[in-house]
């Protein structure tokens, strides 16, 4: 019985202060008013949530070179990339896959895994672009990239000084 009456007049306190200082009401802005509530307001973010933010760490210069699905420049399961994904054989170039000197990929100490996207640019218009890395090259080779390509793409070439970043997708505003 006491603890009922002791809560009847913590109640009553209770409501005699908020009717006195407002505690439970917000500084809610009449709909007239053209003053902004500083009460709970919630920044508008950047971007549209859902929207694809390209943050891309700093480049990293290599030399860009092309290679082909076959036992001679490859090992001997030429449409199987270190990562396990199969190569198209008719048109191997429409994947636009990579492969990535040992130096550079996660597993030997470097920053980029399979899967990663990176931005290439200052080859071509052609080849410039986004790559998913699916393969590594050979462990004598450094600071570089292969770019897979078909025979049909009649692509040959090596192009020095080379920007490579990581292209990083996210959705919602930056954190």
């Amino acid at each position: 019985m006491i603890r009922i009456k002791l809560l009847a007049i913590a109640l009553s306190i209770f409501m005699v202060l908020d009717e006195e200082f407002s505690v439970s009401k917000a500084d809610v802005p009449h709909p007239d008013t053209n003053k902004k509530s500083t009460i709970f307001e919630i920044p508008k973010p950047e971007k549209e949530p859902g929207q694809l933010l390209n943050k891309t760490p700093a480049p990293i210069t290599v030399t860009a070179t092309v290679y082909f699905p076959e036992p001679g420049q490859t090992d001997d399961t030429p449409f199987t990339t270190a990562d396990g994904s199969k190569i198209n054989e008719k048109n191997p170039g429409k994947h636009r896959w990579i492969a990535v000197s040992r130096d550079l990929h996660s597993r030997w100490g470097g920053e980029i895994s399979y899967g990663d996207s990176l931005l290439v640019s200052g080859i071509s218009e052609e080849l410039d672009g986004l790559y998913i890395v699916r393969d590594t090259m050979n462990k004598r080779i450094r600071k570089r990239i292969d770019i897979l390509v078909g025979r049909q793409d009649e692509i040959m070439g090596k192009w020095k000084n080379v920007q490579i970043s990581k292209f990083i997708a996210s959705s919602g505003p930056e954190g």
